[in-house]
């Protein structure tokens, strides 16, 4: 509904046919095991030992489907707080929760302890997440959907982000990306750092200055609300 995202008879169907909540979970297990070797995002996981996937995998299902899984899945976590950086606790409860403690990460660098994520956190993530995705060798009716699905969610943490999500997904299909990423040390050299308009620069033109999407594409209204 305008630019807020609703659960959909549609993006229910996307998920029953790619094969359910095991589909997802395999996705987003895929994805932190990527994302616990790479040298950005590990630093902001406070713990490998917490079932990452499984709650990620839960809460893209009750989003696309209007499931309760996700708030089942919350109803059994320990309110036992765990400690970050300086010594400070909180309770992971929810998301929101997560990425304070992410924030707070007591394995990222002292100055960076409260900052909230950057644009190349952003990009980082969303290209780790997307190559999982590939992976999975999903329809393509739904990678489209889900693409702006993602696109539409990461302007929370950061509101360029969006423009970067296409990019994010094609960079997955180049082998050669894949081994230059592996071989600098798990790092993504080649964002890490940029101003906004370096990075907008790396962008295919149409892409850099479309403030339609996610949302339309091409004068196509399908995508309202995601």
């Amino acid at each position: 509904r305008g630019r807020t995202h609703v659960v959909s008879t549609d993006s229910a169907a996307l998920i029953d046919d790619i094969g359910g909540l095991p589909t997802l979970e395999k996705m987003t297990k895929s994805f932190y095991d990527k994302a616990f070797r790479d040298a950005t995002l590990d630093k902001l996981i406070r713990s490998h030992a917490d079932p990452h996937g499984h709650r990620f995998a839960t809460w893209i299902h009750q989003k696309l489907t209007g499931s309760s899984v996700w708030d089942e899945e919350r109803a059994t976590r320990s309110n036992t707080p765990v400690e970050v950086a300086n010594g400070h606790t909180i309770v992971v409860h929810d998301r929101t929760s997560a990425h304070v403690a992410a924030w707070h990460s007591p394995k990222r660098p002292s100055n960076e302890v409260g900052r909230h994520f950057k644009l190349d956190e952003c990009r980082v993530w969303m290209r780790l997440h997307f190559w999982a995705l590939r992976e999975c060798n999903l329809d393509t009716s739904f990678v489209d959907y889900y693409v702006r699905f993602i696109g539409h969610f990461v302007s929370v943490y950061e509101g360029s982000a969006p423009a970067f999500a296409r990019d994010s997904y094609r960079w997955s299909a180049g082998p050669k990306n894949i081994q230059k990423y592996v071989d600098e040390g798990y790092k993504m050299n080649d964002v890490l750092g940029l101003s906004l308009g370096s990075a907008l620069a790396q962008l295919p033109e149409e892409e850099a200055n479309d403030d339609r999407w996610p949302y339309y594409q091409h004068g196509d209204g399908r995508y309202a609300a995601i």
